[in-house]
């Protein structure tokens, strides 16, 4: 495939690295902040793509997706912090231009995560003895918080545990409230992300936990995402190509 990136920072470039060991062709990297090879996202620059893989800025994201489906091109978007949006941009993006599909995470170990953290959370529904919590580490350069991924876990840790109603992402004047989900965040160095759930009992403590040795899990993940697309239409989630791709 010919592949052209939209944000070429850390994750745009261990992309093209995958990209490159997969014998796909990158065509060229479209950077808003000039660290590519060019800064205008249009039509044009995706006319002769077979496909797009974007890890860049939440600013601007429902413009660039208006951009996506009129060029009707298979697109991979990994950015995050936008979930507000999504709504809105799933009404720009019908079933008839061309193929989209969203992750807060492509990588494999991180979905493993997502599907054990919603299955402890099931299976401490009827011990409230426990309560449950989720941490998460990112580099210092990390522009939100939490991270998708850790929101997405919680996500599945609400819909298990009928006690925890909300998430609680900033620390109160005052104890957390019972029903509130605890995410918290921390930003420091050059960590690649690590997310836990936690589990705590006056009795006991358990922990799941993914810790990323490197970008590149993220990065073959996105890379497949976009070699799942190919032939599709319409709107995926990440849910979709990781239930294909571990045969459930």
């Amino acid at each position: 495939m010919k592949v052209v990136l939209v944000g070429y920072g850390r994750m745009g470039r261990e992309i093209e690295t995958v990209l490159k060991t997969r014998k796909h062709e990158v065509l060229r990297r479209i950077d808003v902040l000039g660290n590519g090879d060019c800064k205008i996202l249009d039509t044009e620059a995706l006319a002769d793509t077979d496909g797009i893989i974007e890890f860049a800025l939440a600013d601007g994201i429902l413009e660039r997706i208006g951009v996506y489906a009129r060029a009707e091109k298979p697109v991979v978007i990994g950015t995050t912090g936008w979930d507000g949006f999504v709504a809105d941009a799933k009404r720009l993006y019908g079933n008839d231009k061309g193929a989209l599909l969203r992750g807060s995470n492509f990588s494999v170990g991180a979905h493993l995560f997502f599907r054990l953290s919603a299955a402890a959370a099931r299976l401490i529904n009827n011990t409230d003895e426990y309560d449950v919590a989720l941490v998460e580490h990112h580099h210092n350069k990390k522009a939100d918080y939490p991270s998708g991924t850790a929101l997405t876990a919680a996500e599945g840790v609400l819909a298990g545990i009928d006690r925890k109603t909300h998430i609680l992402k900033d620390l109160p004047d005052s104890p957390i409230p019972p029903e509130a989900l605890q995410v918290a965040s921390v930003r420091v160095g050059s960590v690649p992300g690590i997310h836990e759930i936690r589990m705590d009992s006056p009795a006991d403590f358990l922990t799941i936990r993914h810790e990323a040795r490197s970008r590149g899990g993220f990065a073959l993940g996105a890379v497949r995402g976009l070699e799942w697309l190919n032939g599709k239409k319409g709107w995926y989630e990440a849910t979709a190509f990781i239930d294909d791709l571990l045969g459930v």
